[in-house]
């Protein structure tokens, strides 16, 4: 890994696990109502009820029969530093985003370079509903119906060469309409990166869509990436380039905080973040205050599918 020097990060802008962790313990023995997704004192989804709907076919191959995160919960709690550092931040100042017109580049080593609006993305190919599970890298879990298809039918459309290996994500910066762009806990434009055989997996999924409806603002529209295997900041929101490389692009963690963000980011309950244990998680909005923490799985689970990427690699240096 290159030698870059992180730079001085205030402890006031990263959330350490016992705040969010406290901070969700309140809220619930506050007086939350899990049984209908509500938590007391918690934002609206932000419009997300009236959001377009999203046509699309539920996939059968990638399903899982968990209980989905209620969609209050889900479009409530995020993380979206643009907008700000708390979890419930992103819902309450996304609405300033602008989605429309949208531009999305392809560009780098391909062939053909191209620039796609969120129409052309979204005709590209036929939407699925795909119910995966995502792994949050401080601790927590969701699991969520979003709407897409995988990436590799949009890398598809502008060829690759034979010296791309990587593809690096970067996302929207809008000073006026993110406010989270104030804080030094990252360099802007967050960005970050796959291997192109990552990105080309059939589980990674570029997103337009959950809940049947188009992706709310606090949640990446209006399009976003999800790699479910890899722990959630690796799935970069509100992308506008899309970079095929020849070497590794370094992430926006990485630059931040190389001790503790590595390239590959893969879910794995047996290496511990410098701060905490990845051993166990909680669950967004499963019922009761003391339900306790589930084990996190190897690859969140999707071990049958994307274990032999890594065959013959040592994941505790490739974290």
């Amino acid at each position: 890994m290159p030698n870059y020097r992180a730079p001085q990060i205030h402890s006031s802008e990263i959330t350490p696990e016992e705040v969010w962790q406290s901070r969700r313990y309140w809220m619930k023995a506050a007086g939350a109502s899990v049984l209908t997704g509500a938590a007391a004192g918690w934002p609206s989804i932000g419009g997300a009820a009236t959001l377009p709907s999203l046509e699309a076919t539920v996939s059968k191959r990638f399903f899982t029969m968990e209980p989905r995160t209620p969609e209050k919960d889900a479009a409530s709690y995020n993380n979206f530093y643009e907008f700000g550092l708390d979890k419930g931040d992103p819902v309450k100042h996304a609405h300033r985003l602008q989605t429309s017109p949208w531009k999305l580049r392809i560009e780098g080593e391909v062939v053909s370079p191209k620039t796609l609006d969120i129409d052309d993305i979204r005709k590209l190919a036929p939407l699925e509903e795909r119910t995966l599970r995502m792994r949050c890298v401080e601790g927590w879990s969701m699991v969520i119906p979003w709407i897409g298809y995988s990436m590799s039918e949009l890398l598809k459309q502008v060829q690759p060469t034979g010296n791309a290996k990587y593809v690096e994500f970067i996302t929207d910066v809008q000073p006026k309409n993110m406010p989270g762009l104030s804080s030094r806990a990252i360099q802007w434009p967050y960005n970050e990166g796959l291997r192109l055989d990552e990105a080309m997996h059939p589980l990674t999924t570029l997103v337009l869509g959950m809940y049947g409806k188009i992706l709310p603002n606090q949640n990446g529209a209006p399009v976003r990436l999800m790699v479910p295997w890899k722990y959630g900041f690796k799935s970069a929101k509100s992308i506008v380039t899309i970079r095929l490389t020849e070497k590794p692009p370094v992430s926006s963690w990485m630059k931040a905080l190389p001790s503790e963000y590595g390239f590959y980011s893969n879910v794995n309950p047996e290496v511990s973040h410098p701060r905490w244990s990845q051993a166990t998680e909680r669950r967004i909005g499963e019922d009761g205050v003391f339900a306790p923490k589930r084990k996190t799985l190897m690859f969140n689970g999707y071990g049958n599918e994307v274990a032999s990427l890594y065959t013959g690699m040592d994941l505790r240096k490739n974290y």
